[in-house]
Formats: C-alpha cells, sequence, structure tokens
C-alpha cells in the first residue's frame, strides 16, 4: 500500500468546507452542518478503524477472528459493511439515503455506550430537508465524493494527532454559524468570547466543570483544553443541550477532541434538569454558559415549584428568561471553590421589577465577583453588545470589578471580534482588581447600593472623552477665509454664466 502524503490543517479544513457546496443555496446553514458534520464524524472513525485493521492483519497474520475480536475493544466498533467507504460504493443506488441511515443506526447500536442517540435527529432520507429523491441522490452522491478525496485521509497516522480533526470540526461550525443568522447563537460561542470566559474561570485540576445550556460544546472544550495544555487530565466536563441536533453535534465534538468522558444530556436545564445527584442538582466548581438572550417562554410555569429551590431569590419575567439561567447556575456551584461566568444581554444589569429584585439579592450575598461589557457584534444573530457576569462563592472581596472593554476589538466586516491583545488586557486587568482609566473599576458595596443595585458599566467607569479646546478667534479667521475663497468663485462663475447667455 502506497502512503498518502499528510495534508495541513489548512487543506483539510478547506476540502471539507468545499464539500459544503453541495447544499448551498438549497439547505439552510444550520441544518445542512448536520449532515456535514455526521459525514465528518462517519469518516474518522472507518479511517481509524481501518487504520486498526491492518495493522492487526499483519499481526495476526490475516486471522478474521482474532482480529474482529481485538478490534471488539477499540474506542469506537464499526459493524460489518458500515464504513464510509462501504457507503461511498453504493453513492449510486436509488436509496442512497435510506443506506446511509441505517449505517448510521447499526453504529449507534455498535456504540450504545457512547453514541445512543447521536444519529437519531439527522435523516439522509429527508425530502424536507434535502429535496426530492433525484434531487436528494444526486446532492448525497456529490457530499459522499467530496468525502472520498484521497488528501481526506484521517487515519492518526497519517493526520498526527486527534486535534487536526477537532479542529477541523470546530472550523466548519464557526464558519457554519457565519451563515446561519439569528440560529447561530444556538449552537456556537465565537471562539475568542470561550477563551475569554476559560481564562476567567481558570479550572483547576480535579475539578467538575459544566455548561448548562451547552451548545455544539465549544466553551467546555475550550475549558477542558486549557488543563490538557498544561498537561493535566484530571478534570470532568458536565453539559446539557436543549435542541436534540445540536446535542448530537456537541456529543460528537467531544469525541472528536479525545473528551470521551463528558457527560451531556439532552434536555431543557430549566423545565428538567437531568445533571442530579442524592435527588438534588449536581454541584461543579465551575459553570460557565452563553444562555439565549430573554429568552420567552422560558419556564416560569415550572418554576414556581421548582424541587430544587433554584429560584428562591424569586422568578424572573415571564418574557424574559435569562435570570432563570443565572439563577440555576449559580446554584450549582459549590459553596467554596464555585465559579460562574455566564453571558448576557446588557439589560440583565439595570432592568427593574423582579429581576432587579433577584440582582440586588446577589448583590447583597457578595457572590458577584466582576462584570465585563464586550463589544457590540461579537455574537453571530445578535448585534447587540453583551457582558460576562462572573460570580464567585465564598468570597472575601466586598467589592465588584467592572470592565468596559466594549471599545477595543478588530473590526470586521459582518463580524467583530477580540483580538490576542484584547484578552490579554481583560484577563490581566481582572486579576489585577485596580482602577485603569476609562477601561476598568472596583466598586465598593457601598457604591453599587448608592446606584440602587444598577450595575449599567458607565456609572462606574468613566469613559466621557475631553472635548479639546476651541480656539474661536483662529476658527473664526478660517470662516471668514472659506467665506472670502466662496465669494471669489461665485463671482467666477457668474462671469462665465454671463458669456453663456444664460443669466
Amino acid at each position: 500500500m502506497v502512503e498518502s502524503k499528510a495534508v495541513s490543517q489548512e487543506e483539510i479544513n478547506s476540502i471539507l468546507w468545499k464539500a459544503c457546496d453541495t447544499f448551498r443555496g438549497v439547505v439552510d446553514a444550520s441544518q445542512y452542518k448536520d449532515y456535514i458534520l455526521v459525514m465528518l464524524f462517519v469518516k474518522y472513525i472507518s479511517d481509524v478503524w481501518g487504520e486498526k485493521y491492518e495493522a492487526l492483519s499483519k499481526q495476526y497474520k490475516g486471522n478474521k477472528e482474532r482480529i474482529l475480536r481485538r478490534l471488539e475493544r477499540e474506542r469506537f466498533v464499526l459493524p460489518p459493511k458500515c464504513s464510509f467507504a462501504d457507503i461511498y460504493k453504493k453513492r449510486n443506488e436509488a436509496n442512497i439515503g435510506e443506506v446511509i441511515n441505517k449505517a448510521l443506526e447499526k453504529i449507534e447500536d455498535a456504540n450504545k455506550e457512547k453514541l445512543q442517540g447521536v444519529f437519531r435527529n439527522i435523516d439522509f432520507n429527508s425530502e424536507a430537508n434535502l429535496g426530492r429523491t433525484k434531487d436528494r441522490n444526486a446532492r448525497l452522491k456529490m457530499l459522499l465524493e467530496d468525502f472520498s478525496d484521497p488528501r481526506l485521509d484521517l487515519r492518526l497516522s497519517r493526520i498526527g494527532n486527534l486535534d487536526v480533526i477537532g479542529n477541523a470540526y470546530e472550523y466548519l461550525i464557526s464558519r457554519f454559524a457565519a451563515g446561519a443568522g439569528k440560529k447561530a447563537g444556538e449552537f456556537y460561542t465565537p471562539a475568542e468570547v470561550s477563551e475569554l470566559i476559560a481564562r476567567i474561570v481558570n479550572p483547576k485540576p480535579g475539578e467538575r466543570i459544566c455548561d448548562p445550556t451547552c451548545g455544539s460544546g465549544s466553551l467546555l472544550i475550550k475549558c477542558g483544553n486549557r488543563l490538557l495544555k498544561k498537561g493535566e487530565k484530571d478534570f470532568s466536563l458536565y453539559g446539557q443541550e436543549a435542541n436534540g441536533q445540536t446535542w448530537a453535534l456537541a456529543k460528537m465534538n467531544m469525541f472528536l477532541h479525545g473528551m470521551d468522558n463528558a457527560r451531556l444530556e439532552w434536555g431543557d436545564t430549566i423545565r428538567n434538569p437531568l445533571l442530579i445527584e442524592d435527588d438534588s442538582t449536581m454541584k461543579f466548581e465551575v459553570v460557565v454558559a452563553n444562555p439565549p438572550f430573554s429568552l420567552e417562554k422560558w419556564g416560569i410555569e415550572e418554576a414556581g415549584n421548582d424541587p430544587y429551590n433554584r429560584f428562591h431569590r424569586g422568578l424572573p419575567p415571564k418574557s424574559k428568561g435569562d435570570y432563570a439561567f443565572v439563577s440555576h447556575m449559580v446554584e450549582t456551584v459549590t459553596q467554596q471553590k464555585g465559579r460562574v461566568a455566564v453571558v448576557v444581554p446588557h439589560g440583565v444589569l439595570f432592568r427593574g421589577s423582579s429581576e432587579g429584585k433577584i440582582r440586588q439579592q446577589m448583590i447583597e450575598e457578595n457572590i458577584l465577583d466582576g462584570v465585563i461589557g464586550l463589544p457590540a457584534n461579537l455574537f453571530f444573530g445578535a448585534s447587540i453588545p453583551a457582558s460576562i457576569l462572573v460570580f464567585k462563592k465564598n468570597r472575601r472581596k466586598m467589592d465588584v470589578m467592572f470592565i468596559d472593554a466594549s471599545r477595543e476589538f478588530d473590526d470586521g466586516k459582518n463580524q467583530n471580534k477580540l483580538r490576542p491583545e484584547d484578552l490579554d488586557k481583560i484577563e490581566k486587568t481582572y486579576k489585577a482588581r485596580k482602577t485603569v482609566d476609562k477601561y476598568a473599576y472596583a466598586a465598593s458595596l457601598d457604591e453599587i447600593v448608592e446606584n440602587e443595585y444598577n450595575l449599567n458599566i458607565p456609572r462606574y467607569v468613566d469613559t466621557f472623552e475631553d472635548e479639546k479646546e476651541i480656539d474661536i478667534k483662529a476658527e473664526q479667521k478660517e470662516i471668514d477665509r472659506l467665506e472670502e475663497t466662496l465669494a471669489g468663485i461665485r463671482k467666477e462663475m457668474n462671469g462665465y454664466l454671463k458669456e453663456l447667455g444664460l443669466v
């Protein structure tokens, strides 16, 4: 067998993005992402399985029974005739969508402990999403042919390590988010924001980390990677996601980043929290999230009788669920080391009524540690500026750190972006907890009380720029000069008009 030449991360990303041409203009990006990402997952486990089979075949001298027994102990089991190569051979079949669905079902059944339910929400035979039979078959054939590109060989010996696949998966999700409009926020938090949150909560070895609205899992992975980069493997990841298709993406995302032990549940965190332990919500050292902004119909009916007493500070408004998620997160961290970082719309900082009462109680309990204002247009599908609220249990300090990071960013054509230097400055300033002119201020609790528990950042960080002093005499002199010039031009123009007989 001739060994194929290794390709770069950029080339793999490019091949995968080109495969999306099959669906562009026909299927919405928020939907066709599922087909692309599932196919990438199948291609990966097929290539790794094939690589292992070849190695064992040499080791056991072609003894198929011994080879298959050994393969049963592999990370993923690939049933007979379910590999990407097997599916590709049937690309011209009239029922190719059904062929793919059956292969996915068998793969899921063979890996129930890891993949139970992962493929149930994806239908490659869907007329609603992929068109009528003839069009659907043509699209699926093109998709399989794109993934059969010999450069897209995902054997670990060739790509070096799992990071390449994980990075490609993240690349695709970010590109899909850019084209998915408002729906993008349901499954993706910009990488820079996830990185900032991971830095702020700074996970430690041995800690349990949770995202109760985990989307495709990117924020959890950022937290996990922060520990892995330090050589630390002793940590646990947990998450819950309401959307079944997005939950499936998160599961695959974890596997493609080597975080196989992550526990991700599918369900509504507010109405039906599934991370339960000893008849109570599980407790974590770190809880992070980018919940849906001001969600309507968030579950106020059930919250009034919440068996876990998560909303003891009060119920948020029926049409704005921001504080429902914040309350849940605060109640699910440990008393000694618990840290929370949550992305919220600015209204959460100052809205009154029931939200104001919840905010006041949290401040009086001295669990609010910081407020970080972010630039506008950072999040896909939401141009409004947002903030990160940071909570810590067992605080000794009696202040709240305010940072106005809204004016320092890379001004992108369609989307703004936090630069590495912006992340560094925010992190450094937050840890120092010292006043920085027109950027940061550590406000005492007394000051916040004086402001009636309003957390609007401009009340604490003065960003007003003094206007430049105007030299009135010089300005008047310049106006006189311009008027004299204008009078001369008018006189000259009237002369031309007379010559032409137009006046």
